[in-house]
């Protein structure tokens, strides 16, 4: 292998020798396949150097590339190579000139297990640059791929005998911008998305950073100017660019720190507990860095540019994979109805050892079998799939934020939890139970319970788990984003296949497009969701900058559908209102794409509603088809899409701080087919505030010649379910 690897070495010098032209600076170009795009490349003194174009326009201007090491290990001689002096050991940021460029044009149509649409068109060209560093005897590659509506490019390290183990200091990947844009932003955090997105400048985003800290965020801010991807931003000509990652695995998650003098933004990777960002090993890449411009914003929210650079699916049998419809035993806990700890008595810090049933109750405890079967039977009764039950298992009452190696077993169930009779009975009713694990951080106890707990949901037939990882990671001083986590995050998702187990991560990294790859993962938190409507009232327009940046990388568990805004009214301590329309939550249904929806209200809220109840007992959770009507970030988004496995479809509008009034033709119907609409619109005096439980449910007759107008209230929206005659 030595031998190899020195005479791959030598080829490469004598190549390098044999073409000096190919050595010397020059720009290399590729477009994407309708030609708006084009990708410049070039090496400066040697410095890797791109820049890109839209219709003409530079959008991105020249921009350094490269990665800073911590130290490198080599398999050679390479003390002794004589010109070893003359570049940085610790750099591959520049010394570099171009070996050689590649390119390729690719174009497939794939189906995804589950979707927006049942086929996805990934069509790009491709330009791969070999860059060769001299002095070190080391090359790499970057790779981009450029596509009608964005790009992304990655670094890769073949294996080589001066490149073999090495550590990263930091990537040092620029997106220049063309000028002082507009953006929809979140503060930088290792280990947190939980933020409301601010809209500004980006020359006023160090002063207004500060004050988007929440309190009790697990923060750890790292620039005064540092925020988080997706990034959604527009220059005033009406070009929307948004900045992300794709396909992240064995690495650790990008931030974007930026330069507001010279308005660059440039990539900051999270650090693990001593400090260094990655631990490498060639042959390998880093994900892929995105940016996405197109000139109309409903065409962000139709790109499926991250989707599109993962891998193709790994799971050969994916039939057992289903998009789901849930209702839990949740939202009575997150506004303190009821708890998730069967008693208040601190037991024994290792669990398996303390008898619960010595213990008193404390009367709150929501997972009760009298609790979850009253649950089962009315979404049973209302179509729903499966019901998720938290606070079912031992530790509850001494978990959070401590160093304990037991907290949970994620095996044994509290005693007023019959874990057998309780999937029987849900069985006999056509229904599964979804299994709740919070890890409380404390991620290696996880990993050592992980395959037994796997065991117990293969014997009573759950086959979707939500996870948890509330609060500081264990061992101490990682991070939710750094490199260890995300490999974590992967390994469960991969471990959950080999047993037909479906995942919903909370708390996890943002998603980059895995669950194409993973189709398993059906869901993710990483961001603000309805949890926070009952802690502090998420500010209207959230709902409508979510699939501009957090949807932009895979769906989202936001659990929607609350309809009793006043939570004080079954749970007194609370004194807190949900921020929205009842039709605006109606609407997130389509607007939030995910195959994993919850109806997240209490049984006894929804019978109060059953009239707009039958929306979320009508609205599928796998599309055929889906159509963007009109879009702006944090204002409103209107989409329709049509079911998978019929010929109806359902259309969902939500806006931002101000209403929005709305028209738009049903062309995307049947041509001479007819079909009735059903409209859940805002009344005329409906406010998210006031009174939101205002709302008009009409009947019409409607064909593709139909055009709709229709007002939505602040904070609200509309749905619309579409059916043929």
């Amino acid at each position: 292998m030595m031998m190899k690897m020195r005479c791959l070495s030598f080829v490469l010098l004598l190549v390098a020798m044999l073409m000096p032209g190919r050595l010397y600076a020059r720009v290399e170009t590729v477009s994407s396949p309708n030609g708006d795009i084009a990708v410049n490349f070039d090496v400066k003194d040697g410095i890797p150097i791109y820049n890109v174009s839209f219709q003409g326009r530079q959008v991105i201007r020249d921009s350094r590339l490269g990665l800073e090491l911590v130290s490198a290990k080599s398999n050679s001689d390479f003390n002794n190579f004589d010109n070893k002096q003359t570049v940085d050991q610790n750099s591959l940021y520049d010394g570099f000139s171009m070996l050689t460029t590649k390119f390729k044009s690719f174009d497939e149509t794939w189906q995804p297990v589950w979707g927006e649409e049942s086929n996805i068109r990934n069509h790009y060209n491709e330009m791969a640059v070999t860059l060769f560093q001299e002095a070190l005897n080391r090359y790499i590659i970057v790779r981009f791929r450029v596509y009608d509506d964005g790009l992304g490019f990655r670094y890769e390290f073949p294996q080589q005998a001066n490149l073999n183990y090495f550590v990263i200091k930091e990537e040092h990947s620029q997106f220049a911008m063309p000028g002082d844009l507009t953006a929809w932003w979140i503060a930088g955090d290792y280990d947190t998305q939980e933020y409301e997105f601010t809209r500004s400048r980006l020359s006023e985003i160090r002063r207004l950073l500060p004050g988007t800290i929440t309190p009790n965020a697990s923060q750890e801010q790292f620039s005064a100017t540092g925020v988080q991807t997706a990034l959604q931003l527009k220059t005033d000509d009406g070009i929307y660019i948004n900045l992300h990652e794709a396909a992240l695995v064995d690495y650790p998650c990008m931030h974007l720190n930026l330069d507001d003098k010279n308005m660059v933004f440039e990539s900051w990777l999270t650090p693990d507990a001593q400090g260094n960002k990655g631990y490498m090993q060639t042959p390998c890449n880093t994900p892929w860095r995105t940016i996405m411009i197109v000139d109309d914003a409903r065409k962000v929210l139709a790109s499926r540019l991250i989707l599109n650079l993962n891998e193709p699916c790994k799971i050969e049998d994916t039939s057992w994979i289903k998009p789901v419809k849930y209702m839990g035993v949740w939202w009575e806990l997150i506004t303190g109805k009821n708890t998730w700890n069967y008693t208040d008595q601190l037991p024994s810090v290792k669990l398996g050892e303390t008898d619960y049933s010595k213990l008193t109750p404390n009367g709150k405890h929501g997972a009760t079998n009298e609790n979850v079967k009253r649950y089962i039977d009315f979404a049973a009764a209302n179509g729903f799939d499966q019901l998720l039950i938290e606070g079912w298992n031992e530790g509850w009452e001494d978990w959070f934020g401590n160093s304990k190696d037991y907290v949970f077993d994620f095996v044994t169930p509290y005693p007023d939890f019959d874990i057998k009779m309780l999937n029987e009975y849900a069985h006999s009713k056509g229904m599964r139970l979804m299994m709740h694990h919070e890890t409380s951080s404390s991620v290696r106890n996880y990993e050592r319970h992980l395959e037994e707990a796997y065991k117990l949901m293969d014997k009573y037939g759950y086959n979707s788990v939500k996870t948890g990882y509330v609060g500081n990671i264990i061992p101490r001083g990682e991070h939710h984003y750094g490199q260890w986590m995300v490999n974590h995050y992967q390994y469960c998702v991969e471990q959950a296949a080999k047993h037909h187990i479906m995942v919903n991560a909370h708390e996890a990294v943002r998603p980059t497009g895995l669950c194409r790859t993973w189709p398993n993962l059906i869901g993710n938190e990483s961001a603000l969701g309805t949890e926070y409507q009952a802690f502090a009232g998420t500010q209207p327009g959230h709902t409508a900058i979510l699939p501009f940046t957090r949807l932009q990388g895979g769906p989202m568990d936001y659990t929607p559908g609350i309809v009793e805004m006043d939570i004080a009214k079954f749970s007194p301590e609370k004194q807190t209102h949900v921020l929205s329309t009842i039709c605006g939550q109606l609407a997130l249904y389509v607007t939030l794409y995910s195959p994993l929806q919850m109806a997240a209200d209490l049984p006894e809220n929804y019978a109060r509603f059953m009239d707009a109840f039958q929306f979320i007992k009508d609205v599928p959770v796998d599309w055929e088809r889906s159509v963007y009507l009109e879009a702006e970030p944090m204002e409103y988004v209107t989409i329709a899409r049509k079911d998978k496995h019929s010929d109806a479809w359902f259309v969902g509008c939500v806006t931002g701080k101000t209403g929005h009034d709305s028209a738009f033709k049903l062309d995307f119907l049947d041509e001479g087919r007819k079909y009735e609409a059903t409209i859940y619109a805002d009344a005329k005096d409906a406010d998210y505030r006031n009174n939101p439980q205002a709302y008009v449910i009409t009947k019409k007759k409607v064909t593709a010649k139909t055009l709709l107008k229709l007002h939505s209230a602040a904070g609200g929206g509309f749905a619309i379910s579409i059916k043929p005659l």
